[in-house]
């Protein structure tokens, strides 16, 4: 008698956690169809299952139709699609809200079992920043249409292919000083690799529907602090130089309409308020994943920013 394959469906699979967790629900033994716009930008994932295991699928995520199509005989759907500035105005409710409900309407349609929906520490309908505010919309409108979908709210995620650490070391190797902003807000980092355990956990726990999780690691750490520890695992003696919020305002205004928005002032207004994990909220503890610390995974990749790319002499080799 044939056993029927399990298909998990998973948005944003492309991305810095979707590899992650696309590595590990093929390893759990799942067919694995990877929804995204730019299916070339995400060949790279293909050998991370055996021949035929991770499909990937031309499933643009505005497109109902082929959201359908991609959603159709899963199992399991995860959606980690997200955005961290708006390249045009009312981006955040068209990809935080307006999408997110459409993966979670098509996928109660179709029977899912499990929808793993990410979001992020700080979603609040009523917060201040946009960004904040559509995640916590997003919440309500993916449970209203989905009760059952399981939410995920990591803090600043790091990893080899982060945009956190590594940005911050980049800045220590180009620039003469290091900017401060905000620099007594707390976070509370998490290893990629245990957001991926996560879903994992969640999607093998039944009591986890439902629920809302928020996932931080073991080390709560102002922004000051993070900027000297970045410093010292790259060996650049860079002066802290704070930046008042009004000028860091209108640094914001001038670089947000830049490629790349490398600062905007919705993400200022994020940076006023720590990014920790809630005591009253389960978490990494309840999935029983024991958090990794920063100094395990980080300065691995941190070393390349260093003099020489971390390469030292030693005397009686050769240079």
């Amino acid at each position: 008698m044939a056993v029927a394959r399990k298909v998990a469906t998973v948005f944003g699979g492309s991305g810095f956690i979707g590899r992650y967790v696309v590595k590990r629900l093929a390893a759990d033994g799942y067919t694995v169809r990877v929804a995204a716009r730019r299916t070339d930008r995400a060949l790279f994932l293909k050998p991370m299952g055996g021949v035929g295991q991770i499909v990937l699928l031309h499933a643009p995520i505005t497109d109902e139709a082929s959201v359908t199509r991609a959603i159709d005989g899963a199992s399991i759907v995860v959606n980690l699609v997200g955005i961290l500035a708006e390249r045009r105005r009312g981006d955040f409710t068209r990809i935080h809200v307006e999408d997110a409900t459409r993966v979670a309407r098509l996928a109660a349609a179709a029977g899912v079992e499990r929808l793993v929906h990410f979001s992020a520490i700080g979603a609040d309908p009523g917060s201040a920043s946009a960004y904040g505010a559509s995640k916590g919309r997003a919440e309500v409108s993916v449970r209203a249409v989905f009760p059952r979908a399981t939410i995920l709210r990591p803090s600043i995620v790091f990893g080899p292919e982060d945009s956190f650490f590594n940005r911050f070391a980049t800045m220590a190797q180009m620039l003469p000083f290091m900017p401060v902003i905000s620099g007594t807000t707390k976070f509370q980092p998490v290893y990629v690799g245990d957001v991926a355990d996560a879903v994992m956990a969640v999607l093998a726990q039944p009591g986890a529907a439902g629920s809302t999780y928020e996932l931080g690691g073991p080390q709560v750490m102002s922004m000051r602090e993070i900027l000297v520890w970045i410093l010292r695992e790259t060996e650049y003696a860079r002066r802290l130089v704070g930046v008042p919020m009004g000028l860091a305002r209108l640094q914001a205004f001038f670089l947000e309409r830049l490629p790349g928005r490398l600062l905007t002032r919705d993400q200022l207004t994020m940076l006023a308020r720590d990014n920790l994990a809630a005591p009253d909220v389960p978490g990494l503890a309840a999935l029983d994943i024991v958090p990794t610390p920063i100094d395990l995974v980080v300065p691995a990749y941190l070393r390349r920013f260093r003099a020489g790319g971390g390469r030292r002499h030693i005397a009686g080799e050769p240079a």
